[in-house]
């Protein structure tokens, strides 16, 4: 790996660190789970400055030391977490963030100390620091170990195996100080694991007085150590030393028998001797891996067995029933999941390649037909299955979670929440719910504005809820669910709802609607999608301008998909955005008007049928329930008379059923989605076309466009009885 994309994949790396560190921050919000958040904290930023200090990146490596440090006496109970402490150390992950991305612009070449950016985090030093200066920390240090006066800890001369305790063997790398760790607050934080009994420390490498190194450690230590925790559990308090420490531990004699019979339980699997005492719990795996090196390096090696008793990780009677175990096993393990980084344009260009195999196969298709042979029908029909496979397989690929998405807004509501001195917390529900990670992307900031508004305008005060008797906290929620071939994204909340009479005469007001309309709800609500339309009283830094959710609306249908809203005054207000599921590939059904040709996307297809209807009538019957139909002709102006058996394409889309009145009908085709030329962009219910195997174009029919163009009439309809 070159330099260039090792830099490429530490600041990926790090950006998903930084969204792990945020995320367990504001879950250690919350009482449940705080110390294991904590601790999560602490690993992302120790390895951020890890391997910021690889590449040389001084300034992130010494803000990220100062934040660790912090971190080190929150875990060990020394300073509280509150919410100042949250938000504190969420800006920090903010400036981390910041230089992360200032890195990655100028190709691995830091910013220089003046510069603005760098200057940004002085202020967040001083409240670390604020923190880091308590009292008489580095004197507690000095006369305690791991919560306990240094005259009640027994000095061990053995090795500790005598008694029942556990036997940690330390030994600290010259680097541990220069690398910005504290031998001591690994010691302190076994307290939280059980109690040191016994200590000694070892200075067989301390050199001359003259010889010494301030800034290098020669120091080590031989624990006894009283615990329930096992042994993997001990070694993770030193996880973070990496290569700056060498530990060996020792099981109390009590545990061996254990550890047998955990190996004699073990289900039936054939796995190697270091995999068997790693499950069992009486080597760690870095323990194992240590072992493994030093077997590679040596010209003769020896048995792995022999190599971990001799380096003191693990008992002869141990070794012995793993290796009995061993012998046992009949079934092949299975084998790891494994994942690789695919770069996205890579992904793009496979997707845009499958779309032309598609149109080719389609192609393909019709020359076989018309050349009337059953040879070649039958390979093209094969190929077209194959194609249609390796389609949706390419296209599961691009499909992501949108609970990556959800979980960002957790940041959002926190943060906004507190600037308007507001109590709300986010539920998440649909978190699983797969999407085209095109439309992932795209719908970010739509969505970052709807919560906001959410907030703002959404939940009401605090007194005021109470009032009302509602919680005093509020909530805002996001849902994303799956339906007829479209995602389905709710931003609701549980405030004060939309008010039908402010709206309105804000509307009449601005000249959007005649005063003595009568207009139904959902009418009146979608009247705030209009440009520069607000009812706010008072301009926020949130909102209040009129700027937003035309804009929303507008990036929305760019996505070919459409946002309603439903609102209950008192009791909360409701977002519904629906997007198609791929912006790349559908399967379609081909239709004909005329000489031209048309798609209709098969998920929003429930039925085809006769057309049956009266002449000058808008609906038919269709067993019993009234459908009311579209004619296409009438839409898009073909002229020719219609044909002598016309039929009906029934479709469903948000809840509303239609018909879409056609001449002809081909059946199911692979469509890839060509965007229309900027020339076309106005043009209404068409949401783009694709190619046919004949090499005409064919224009794909936008169902949501037809349906709200005609929406008023249907509900009404809909609502007929044919009897």
């Amino acid at each position: 790996m070159n330099l260039d994309s090792a830099l490429q994949t530490f600041v990926l790396e790090s950006r998903e660190l930084l969204q792990e560190m945020e995320s367990a921050l504001l879950a250690a919000e919350e009482a449940q789970g705080r110390e294991e958040m904590v601790h999560a904290v602490f690993r992302a930023a120790h390895t951020i400055k890890g391997s910021s200090g690889l590449f040389g990146l001084d300034h992130i490596v010494a803000f990220t030391h100062v934040v660790e440090s912090l971190l080190d006496h929150v875990r060990e109970g020394d300073i509280a977490v509150d919410g100042a402490l949250i938000t504190l150390l969420l800006s920090c992950c903010d400036h981390i963030g910041a230089l992360i991305d200032a890195v990655d612009r100028m190709g691995g070449v830091m910013p220089s100390e003046d510069d603005p950016l760098v200057q940004a985090g002085a202020p967040l030093l001083t409240q670390l620091r604020g923190y880091l200066d308590g009292p008489a920390d580095g004197e507690k240090t000095a006369v305690a170990i791991g919560g306990q006066d240094a005259e009640t800890v027994e000095r061990i001369e053995g090795s500790g195996s005598d008694n029942d305790n556990w036997h940690i063997s330390l030994r600290f790398g010259r680097d541990v100080l220069r690398n910005g760790m504290d031998p001591l607050s690994f010691l302190r934080y076994l307290r939280k694991l059980g109690t040191i009994v016994g200590i000694v420390t070892v200075a067989d490498a301390l050199p001359k007085a003259e010889e010494m190194d301030p800034e290098s450690c020669y120091l080590g230590f031989e624990i006894a150590f009283k615990s329930t925790a096992d042994k993997s559990t001990i070694e993770g308090v030193f996880e973070f030393m990496g290569e700056d420490c060498s530990i060996r531990i020792l099981p109390p004699n009590s545990w061996i028998s254990e550890y047998m019979r955990l190996i004699h339980d073990l289900p039936e699997g054939d796995a190697r001797l270091g995999e068997i005492l790693v499950r069992c719990g009486t080597v760690t795996a870095q323990e194992l891996e240590a072992a493994l090196s030093a077997q590679a390096d040596t010209d003769s090696p020896q048995p792995i067995g022999t190599i971990l008793v001799e380096q003191g990780s693990v008992r002869q009677p141990v070794i012995d029933a793993a290796l009995a175990r061993q012998e046992q096993a009949k079934a092949a393990k299975a084998q790891e999941n494994r994942s690789i980084r695919i770069d996205a344009e890579k992904l793009d260009h496979l997707i845009n390649l499958i779309g032309e195999l598609v149109i080719a196969g389609a192609s393909t298709n019709l020359v076989a037909r018309r050349a009337q042979s059953a040879e070649l029908q039958e390979s093209a029909s094969t190929l077209l299955s194959l194609v249609e496979q390796v389609r949706d397989s390419a296209l599961q690929l691009r499909m992501v979670k949108i609970g990556a998405t959800f979980s960002r807004f957790q940041r959002v509501v926190h943060d906004v929440a507190k600037e308007i001195g507001k109590d709300i917390g986010l539920e998440i529900n649909g978190a699983d719910t797969e999407l085209d990670k095109t439309v992932v992307e795209k719908i970010a900031d739509p969505l970052t504005h709807l919560v906001r508004n959410a907030i703002d305008h959404g939940i009401e005060p605090a007194e005021i809820r109470v009032a009302r008797g509602k919680p005093s906290k509020g909530t805002v929620t996001l849902n994303a669910y799956h339906d007829s071939g479209c995602i389905v994204i709710e931003v609701s909340d549980d405030g004060g709802g939309l008010k039908r009479e402010r709206i309105l005469e804000k509307a009449i007001e601005r000249g959007l609607v005649e005063p003595g309309s009568n207009l139904s709800d959902a009418e009146i609500y979608n009247l705030i999608f209009e440009p520069g339309f607000s009812t706010a009283e008072k301009i926020t830094n949130l909102s209040g301008r009129g700027v937003g959710m035309d804009v929303v609306k507008r990036n929305i249908t760019a996505l070919r998909g459409t946002i309603a809203l439903s609102s209950q005054e008192g009791v909360g207000t409701t977002v519904a955005v629906r997007l198609p599921l791929t912006l790349a590939i559908i399967d379609g059904f081909l239709v004909g008007l005329g000489k031209s040709m048309f798609v209709v996307p098969l998920d929003m297809i429930e039925e085809c049928v006769e057309y049956s209807a009266e002449r000058g009538h808008d609906y038919t019957n269709l067993r019993g329930e009234v459908l009311p139909f579209i004619r296409l002709r009438e839409v898009f102006d073909i002229g020719g008379p219609p044909a002598r058996r016309e039929s009906i394409v029934v479709v469903r889309y948000a809840g509303q059923k239609a018909g879409l009145v056609v001449d002809a009908l081909h059946g199911e085709f692979q469509t890839v989605i060509k965007p229309l030329n900027k020339l076309f962009s106005q043009a209404k219910c068409i949401s783009g076309s694709t190619i046919l195997g004949s090499g005409e174009v064919a224009l794909i029919v936008d169902v949501p466009a037809l349906i709200q163009q005609t929406g008023d009439a249907l509900p009404a309809v809909s609502n007929q009885s044919t009897a």
